[in-house]
């Protein structure tokens, strides 16, 4: 019964796979990572870690390293693009004091997580590139050198071209959104607050917040176009580029597209969310599951309840067959519910209109002003959700 010394094999070593194998492992089922990299790196990046990613991590007893590697968030600031003053403001601390929103260097969440992994006993191998996977009683992934692994399971946590998602039958091709992303990280000598600060604008929005013990600042920029940009974050691009699009913007942000020396820019496509999660012998999690637009920051969280929900359910079910059957059920059809109000959240900061902005705007500031403890709590069903009680 369960996964008690079942043999696994995870592809891929970043934020959904360590934590599956970390979640896995503590079930007693003997793991092996396997990362076609030659390290464990990652860009650098901010993530927003929210109560319902947080939560996994310390059930899986990270949450005071999480802790000493991040950032409290203490508040969520939409503004005006080019007005000062705020449009609302959602005070974590004064109305959600019981919860922990996290500001965390991606670089730092993936290496806490791998010192983790290999703490419990985990095998990490690098510079392992999977070429093909076949799932059934035995599943088996084969190597580019040649070399094929058995196991008793093989979980695909290897992104937006998974091998296992593959295995699993035909995949639908994402399309481009129209929309594209500049990542960057910038010195915090403007001494920004603890906060998440979100710029909206005709066409665009950038968001920025502090990373470690302040520093820094990560900046994620937004912009509506038609011209394609590839998919994935390692497109190096022009600062220029970016000071230029986002020229009319106010002071403050003016203030840190200056700083920025280096930047990376990607497309932003849509996937569907995968029909099938699992068959005999493979499971799928993360963005091999559900690709995510960043405009709800939840990609890491929904992949972090997704590792602690395949986990349990193989734990709990007496076949295999019954706890992929399971964790399917149970994950699908909020990660679709997440994705579709992500998908959302664009148009919403993007409004082109100067009346249909300045109405909009006028609503949400009367909420805030009127009703603000509401304002946060519209939010529980996503920040709220608890994969672990």
């Amino acid at each position: 019964m369960g996964i008690q010394d079942q043999n696994i094999i995870v592809v891929g070593a970043g934020i959904a796979g360590l934590t599956a194998a970390l979640a896995l492992r503590a079930r007693g089922a003997n793991v092996v990572v396997l990362e076609q990299a030659a390290e464990i790196t990652e860009v650098g990046a901010g993530l927003q870690i929210s109560p319902n990613g947080s939560v996994v991590l310390g059930a899986l007893g990270l949450g005071e390293t999480l802790a000493k590697a991040s950032v409290r968030a203490q508040a969520v600031v939409l503004r005006d693009y080019r007005q000062s003053g705020e449009v609302l403001r959602l005070d974590l601390l004064r109305y959600a004091p019981d919860q922990r929103f996290w500001f965390v260097h991606r670089a730092d969440l993936v290496n806490l997580l791998a010192d983790a992994v290999r703490a419990a006993g985990v095998q990490v191998l690098l510079s392992q590139q999977v070429t093909s996977v076949i799932g059934g009683k035995s599943p088996k992934v084969t190597l580019a050198d040649g070399h094929e692994m058995v196991a008793d399971l093989v979980v695909g946590a290897d992104g937006l071209h998974s091998k296992v998602r593959l295995a699993l039958g035909p995949t639908e091709d994402g399309f481009f959104t129209g929309q594209v992303a500049w990542r960057a990280i910038v010195p915090n000598d403007l001494g920004l607050a603890n906060e998440a600060q979100l710029y909206m604008g005709p066409g665009r929005h950038l968001v920025c917040y502090p990373l470690r013990d302040g520093s820094m600042v990560n900046l994620v920029a937004v912009q509506e176009r038609d011209a394609w940009a590839a998919e994935g974050w390692a497109h190096e691009d022009d600062p220029a580029n970016l000071r230029r699009v986002f020229a009319d913007f106010g002071d403050t942000a003016q203030a840190l597209l200056a700083r920025v020396e280096q930047v990376n820019l990607w497309g932003l496509c849509r996937h569907p969310v995968a029909a099938r999660w699992q068959s005999p012998g493979l499971a799928i999690l993360g963005d091999a599951a559900h690709p995510t637009l960043p405009f709800l920051a939840q990609g890491a969280n929904l992949a972090m309840e997704d590792a602690w929900v395949l986990a349990q359910c193989l734990a709990d079910g007496a076949e295999s067959a019954q706890g992929l059957a399971a964790y399917q059920t149970k994950r699908h059809t909020r990660a679709a519910k997440v994705i579709g109000m992500a998908n959302g959240n664009a148009r919403k900061y993007h409004l082109r209109s100067a009346p249909m902005r300045g109405a909009a705007h006028m609503a949400l500031r009367f909420g805030g002003a009127m009703a603000p403890a509401r304002m946060v709590r519209q939010f529980d069903w996503l920040y709220r959700y608890d994969v672990t009680a």
